[in-house]
């Protein structure tokens, strides 16, 4: 569940393991807060930025570095002792989270109402630095079926384990190969299926209907048990797609959305299905088979596939790339296609900011945002924003 970084050079005399007393300045995007250290012993020294893990704003800590040399614009370090702690500081519910333990988990020491506050500012000051959109969006809940799913615990309906020998297993540490043994991982759901080759299937109700999916077994599909409706009743509720019009669904996946909006669209209506991955494409086509509307699945990279087909107006896009964004050749072909309204789904704020900003350069604004806590205890979540081109002057609702 935690990514490990690529071997590097290294730059200069490492600094890891030194420690420092400091006060933890705000959260940043990624699982930890910013701090300041000398650089060096020298009196007139320049600070050297710290990203420190397991911290919060306004704590006093003593860090340790986990990652730097005297050549490294960055360091990275964990708090290894809280000296003045936060209000929202609370003891860990996993007891595999902490320095030197399991990296699956940003923000086990902080209280729930708080991780969603600290989530709200990330998302925020991505999009005031690098779209220039102020925004007043907050982070909100998503409950569960579950008590435990209320208290950010047991939504994780998939989970990754390392095989540690003798019916033993384990999870990495953070940006590591090595490993930490996890008896139980606190956020797991009781029924959290492990990756394996062939397929499942998913059940979606929604208010309009319900749907049933094949998916991978070890392929993409939301892990929160309220994401799936949560995410499509919000891109229905604001691309209001009509009967008769034609939808781009970019990055469809199985057809979770496409097939939602091939009912809104009905007979007269039409829906394209972009996938690259070749499984999920076809599962896509099951998936969509029966479908009220026209239905169409197209398997290539997106921006491959826009260069060369479905060149055509569509009334409605939606966009759910992957954590990198959908960038500079997708925006253009979807901007060139003319939508009335894009429905932007987004795992990663800051690609989803710079996203919104090329947009914004091709006349298309932001018209309304909002992010889900799909991912308690960890740094991430899930943004859905609506945009239309600018001279569109019909209020929102």
């Amino acid at each position: 569940m935690s990514r490990h970084p690529r071997a590097r050079r290294q730059r200069g005399r490492s600094r890891v393991g030194e420690r420092f007393e400091v006060e933890v300045g705000p959260v940043a995007h990624g699982g930890h807060c910013v701090a300041r250290v000398p650089s060096s012993t020298a009196p007139d020294a320049p600070l050297r930025v710290v990203f420190v893990r397991h911290a919060l704003p306004g704590e006093r800590v003593v860090l340790q570095i986990t990652e730097g040399t005297d050549g490294d614009t960055f360091w990275r370090a964990d708090a290894v002792e809280v000296l003045e702690a936060s209000p929202e500081r609370v003891t860990p519910p996993c007891p595999f989270a902490g320095p030197g333990l399991c990296g699956g988990c940003d923000f086990q020491h902080v209280s729930l109402p708080h991780q969603r506050a600290l989530k709200t500012a990330v998302v925020r000051e991505q999009l005031a630095r690098l779209a220039k959109i102020e925004s007043d969006v907050e982070v909100e809940a998503v409950a569960g079926d579950l008590p435990e799913q209320l208290a950010g615990l047991r939504w994780r309906t998939r989970v990754s384990y390392v095989d540690l020998g003798d019916g033993r297993r384990g999870m990495r540490k953070h940006r590591s190969r090595a490993t930490v043994a996890v008896d139980d991982c606190r956020i797991a759901h009781p029924d959290a299926r492990e990756p394996a080759p062939g397929s499942v299937e998913e059940q979606v109700a929604l208010g309009a209907g319900e749907h049933r999916f094949a998916v991978a077994a070890d392929g993409f599909w939301q892990v929160h048990p309220g994401a799936p409706a949560t995410l499509v009743s919000t891109v229905l509720e604001m691309l209001e797609p009509a009967a008769g019009e034609r939808v781009l669904d970019l990055y469809a996946g199985v057809g979770l959305f496409a097939r939602f909006l091939a009912d809104a669209v009905g007979p007269e209506g039409e829906v394209v299905a972009v996938e690259g991955d070749r499984t999920a494409s076809l599962h896509a086509r099951t998936n969509l088979a029966g479908a009220p509307a026209r239905v169409e699945t197209a398997c290539g990279d997106v921006a491959e596939v826009l260069a060369s087909s479905y060149d055509e107006p569509f009334d409605l896009v939606v966009l759910d790339p992957p954590r990198e964004g959908a960038k500079r050749a997708v925006v253009d072909a979807v901007v060139a296609r003319s939508p009335r309204r894009i429905a932007y789904v987004a795992c990663d704020p800051a690609a989803l900011a710079r996203d919104l900003g090329l947009l914004a350069e091709r006349g298309y604004e932001l018209k309304a945002l909002r992010a889900f806590d799909l991912f308690p205890m960890t740094s991430h979540t899930e943004c859905v924003a609506l945009l239309e081109p600018a001279n569109h002057c019909a209020p929102l609702r």
